[in-house]
């Protein structure tokens, strides 16, 4: 751990003694340690046992099977729209007609764009065995992955580095263990509280490294976190919300008999919310403690109404933020839902909408205590443990 030296010339600092700074390290530890063992008790819970269920459902019938081809002529003719030359299979290099549907036809096939083809060969009598199934995006996605990661070292260095490694291990946490114990039938609700446990230790501890400022930027955290799940319990049993209003629910509760999506969709709730809720934390916390170097002879009470100054700002533009999430990510619902001769508030109170207004409100509701919670504990612990006038360990 790396520690600020700041001089004050008027005053002399009287840091505190070093039994009383132990003593709040012991408390803080009071408090984390028993929320490690006990996500560590959940994982060991809830951990799905025997073969994983993840990939467990077949994709492609007998015989079928992904190829991928590159579109040489866009014709526009009805049954062979597209005609592409195979990279992939049995046929590789010829040049093979595609049924594509108009409106992928219309929004993106172009000559030169590599696509996915599903081959049938019961197909074959028919002369058309290949079906468009989806375009090849692995190289862009994977520049863009490149890209982002240089920008992100190149202006975090090394902190850039260690955020991608917790960002690594929380969405593993995501893949090894939330993922099939949901299809294993354990309870949604203590999947994503002990998911969203483990992926807070990953990301705060890995990318911002152990200290008392970290801390309690995690405690903040699971402050924050509690008051979502207590609002997210109420609030989808209050206005009814079963989850049900998608495809993809329907064909979920179809191949997972005993999921419930209402527990489902508030297990989402809870996720959703984890990303923006760090991020306040870990802003507020940095926040008193550079507001302590800049002056480290300043009370609690003058370093808790600094840090919410800060704080403020961070509230106005986090409600902004997650509406703004939500309306870019389901404009197409949104476009269809106006175009019904309704008021604004029946379109609001749509399930599939409602959905997301609630997960919204909870997430902003959790995210805005969290903000003062966070900065009074900072503030609290950057005197306590370095004394008027003295530096805090950073």
């Amino acid at each position: 751990m790396s520690h600020a030296h700041v001089h004050v010339l008027d005053e002399t600092p009287t840091p505190l003694p070093p039994d009383q700074a132990r003593r709040v390290r012991l408390v803080l530890a009071a408090i984390v340690v028993p929320l490690l063992l006990a996500t560590v008790a959940g994982l060991v819970w809830l951990w799905p046992s025997g073969e994983s269920p993840v990939g467990s459902v077949p994709l492609l019938g007998d015989g079928m099977s992904i190829e991928t081809a590159e579109v040489v002529e866009v014709t526009g003719e009805q049954g062979a729209e597209v005609r592409a030359e195979l990279l992939t299979g049995v046929g590789e290099g010829q040049v093979i007609p595609v049924q594509v549907p108009p409106e992928v036809l219309d929004n993106g096939a172009d000559v030169g764009d590599r696509v996915r083809l599903l081959f049938s060969p019961t197909a074959l009598g028919s002369g058309v065995p290949y079906v468009f199934w989806d375009f090849e995006r692995t190289v862009p996605v994977a520049w863009l992955a490149v890209l982002y990661a240089v920008v992100v070292l190149a202006v975090a260095r090394w902190r850039g580095l260690a955020a991608m490694a917790g960002l690594g291990a929380s969405l593993a946490v995501v893949v090894v263990f939330v993922l099939p114990a949901l299809m294993t039938g354990a309870p949604p609700l203590a999947v994503a509280l002990v998911g969203g446990s483990a992926m807070m230790f990953f990301s705060v501890y890995l990318a911002h490294g152990v200290s008392i400022r970290t801390t309690t930027a995690l405690v903040g955290t699971f402050i924050g976190l509690a008051i979502a799940t207590a609002l997210a319990m109420w609030g989808t049993r209050a206005a009814n919300l079963t989850g049900t209003t998608s495809d993809t629910s329907l064909m979920l509760s179809g191949t997972f008999p005993g999921l419930r999506l209402q527990d489902l969709l508030l297990c989402g709730i809870v996720i959703a919310g984890l990303g923006a809720l760090n991020d306040v934390t870990i802003t507020q916390a940095s926040a008193v403690w550079e507001l302590h170097a800049a002056d480290p002879t300043m009370p609690r009470r003058r370093l808790w109404l600094g840090g919410m100054r800060i704080g403020r700002d961070h509230i106005a533009s986090t409600v902004y933020t997650l509406a703004f999430a939500y309306v870019g990510t389901a404009l197409p619902v949104l476009l269809m839902a106006a175009s019904y001769d309704r008021g604004v508030v029946d379109t609001l109170m749509a399930g599939e909408i409602a959905e997301e207004v609630v997960r919204t409100l909870v997430s902003s509701i959790g995210l805005v205590l969290a903000i003062p919670a966070t900065t009074a504990i900072g503030a609290a612990l950057v005197v306590t443990t370095a004394g008027r006038g003295a530096p805090a360990e950073r």
